[in-house]
């Protein structure tokens, strides 16, 4: 028996010292792709009042496993922001609503094989007032630590291990503040070196951290460089993102799901456009795909997520994977997706996971946030998947390029899913897609009927566009009116934008739930007829806490060859320019 312990022994000094030697094992990302489940957007304590409890946690914990009995993968749950006592120095859970702490939730966990995930507020005070041992690392307004003077770090980077003791394995690193630092080094240190400083300190407590932890996932939220805020920011970002970032981290976010400043009919799919962009400017930025966590999935009935349920789910899903990257998260309500969305959603994960994992996601086409068609491809030994977006209103074509010589050539191809509405026209090495159009084409084995993928039927897309001529004029300095005669058999689409003075786009911010204004009544679009105002029918009607630039609305029932006055208002507080366009579209 001691020989056998002896040689068992041996066996594992054996299996350290070569975890040891192995850089993959310390220091590479993920070698494959994973599937997070984040409990935000199921409750809400920013944009709204619904507040994390362990009951709702438990109850999103048995959704999980109910949809990974139904197929669905999972390997990870992160508890997201504020399970944290506010005076714990996130070494204690908030007794209000974790009476217990996380342990009963952690045991179901570790029993399921699901690996648990935190989130931290890292060095910003949100929601937590500073303990003793971070009072050294204060700045001024004692809202944020110093990463590289005082005990802040070494607190923070001991409560990690902590926590991973206990069983966390993924850890999200949220609401940064690289400029941060005590009162006398703010007065006595460049702004430039305070930020260097505070970057390389938390950069090298995070390697060492990785190499005495192999295995752990670790994930870049706000603060890490790049511009979120919108879609028509000047690139390259004016806060630049640094790629020694991707030496410690798993992924990095680009941006909580928000409108882009691409004008939609569809609401969702002017969503799906930011992610898009984000993901484009981040993949400009240096970052291999893989690396980029678009976070845009969120099911939910909180503000945060615009009330969305699962609204044009089903494209939303398929353009999270078609992006290519390895953090692949689901957030919300759990509930909302049953049995027979499982089916899908297991159908759609096993496809592409696998397919990421032995093969290879590219971009091309234009800009998302420039208004031109674009798409993404995955390709593997035995075919390819490609997803294109068509964001302009109007129909237009987009090549289908080869994206590898070792690309088999272009022999049979078929269109697995689309939108309702318009059917696009593929003729091979292009597809003709309309207005706000999203489709997936498969090439090789990827075109067989076993990997079809049905349709969207949540975005329906008009059969034609046209645009109608409409001279706008402005009447005072937040409104524009136009008169037409429309024509018959047609509803009208108008689009209106929102431009700083001299010529930007202007988003407005009015706040979210439950206090901010429906965005309805901010950009707000009027069609009367004989002096009577007749429907607009709008998707952004939303209390928005990300703002919007732009209004999509469409009329029907008008009597045509009569005049109509089409008026655009904005309530934005700052001097404004509006512009608006008008589309004849017809459904059938």
């Amino acid at each position: 028996m001691k020989r056998h312990f002896g040689i068992f022994a041996a066996i594992a000094s054996a299996c350290t010292l070569a975890a040891a030697l192995d850089p993959d094992a310390a220091f590479l990302p993920l070698q494959d792709p994973i599937v997070v489940y984040n409990n935000w957007s199921s409750y809400d304590e920013l944009s709204d009042n619904v507040p994390q409890t362990e009951q709702l946690a438990m109850k999103e914990l048995d959704e999980l496993l109910r949809l990974r009995r139904d197929g669905v993968r999972f390997d990870h749950y992160v508890m997201d922001a504020f399970w944290f006592a506010k005076d714990g120095g996130y070494r204690a859970w908030r007794k209000s609503t974790w009476p217990q702490g996380p342990d009963r939730w952690l045991q179901r966990c570790r029993e399921n094989g699901i690996k648990p995930g935190l989130w931290f507020g890292t060095n910003l005070l949100v929601q937590l007032d500073p303990i003793p041992e971070w009072e050294d690392s204060l700045n001024k307004k004692r809202d944020a630590m110093c990463f590289f003077k005082g005990g802040f770090l070494p607190h923070f980077m001991q409560t990690l291990q902590l926590w991973y003791d206990k069983g966390f394995r993924l850890f999200k690193f949220d609401f940064v503040d690289f400029t941060a630092a005590p009162p006398d080094i703010e007065v006595s240190m460049p702004k430039e070196e305070i930020r260097s400083r505070n970057e390389t300190a938390f950069r090298e407590a995070l390697r060492k951290f990785r190499e005495k932890n192999p295995g752990v996932v670790l994930v870049a939220f706000n603060g890490f460089g790049g511009v979120l805020e919108t879609t028509t920011e000047p690139f390259p970002f004016r806060s630049p993102i640094d790629l020694r970032w991707l030496t410690v981290f798993d992924s990095m976010y680009s941006g909580d799901p928000r409108p882009s400043d691409v004008p939609m009919m569809n609401f969702w799919r002017s969503q799906d456009v930011y992610s898009d962009h984000m993901v484009r400017r981040f993949e400009d930025s240096g970052l291999p795909l893989e690396r980029i966590d678009a976070t845009s999935v969120m099911y939910g009935t909180t503000g945060t997520i615009y009330y969305r349920r699962t609204n044009a789910w089903k494209s939303g899903l398929l353009l999270m994977l078609a992006r290519g990257g390895w953090v692949n998260t689901i957030h919300g309500n759990l509930e909302l997706i049953d049995d027979a969305k499982a089916a899908w959603m297991a159908k759609v994960f096993q496809l592409y996971l696998r397919m990421e994992s032995f093969g290879r996601t590219k971009t091309f086409g234009g800009i998302p946030g420039e208004i031109e068609p674009y798409g993404f491809a995955s390709l593997d030994a035995g075919g390819a998947l490609y997803t294109v977006v068509n964001p302009v209103q109007g129909i237009r074509t987009i090549v289908l390029p080869r994206l590898s010589q070792e690309q088999s050539a272009f022999d049979q191809g078929r269109v697995v899913f689309r939108d309702a509405g318009f059917r696009p026209n593929f003729s091979g090495k292009s597809i003709t897609l309309g207005p706000e159009q999203m489709a997936v084409i498969g090439f090789g084995k990827y075109a067989g009927r076993e990997f079809d993928l049905g349709m969207e039927d949540e975005v329906i897309i008009p059969q034609s566009i046209e645009p109608l001529p409409a001279a706008f004029e402005a009447r005072g300095s937040h409104t524009i009116e136009a008169s037409l005669t429309p024509p018959s058999g047609a509803r009208l689409r108008i689009v209106m934008r929102q431009r700083t003075p001299d010529g930007y786009i202007r988003r407005t911010w009015a706040g979210g739930p439950p206090k901010g204004e429906n965005m309805a009544r901010v950009l707000k679009i009027e069609v009367l007829q004989r002096g009577q105002p007749l429907p607009v029918h709008i998707n952004y009607d939303k209390v928005i806490w990300s703002g919007l630039s732009w209004g999509v609305g469409e009329v029907e029932g008008f009597a045509a060859g009569t005049p109509i006055l089409i008026r655009c208002t904005s309530a934005e507080k700052d001097e404004v320019k509006l512009e608006a366009k008008v589309y004849q579209v017809r459904y059938r």
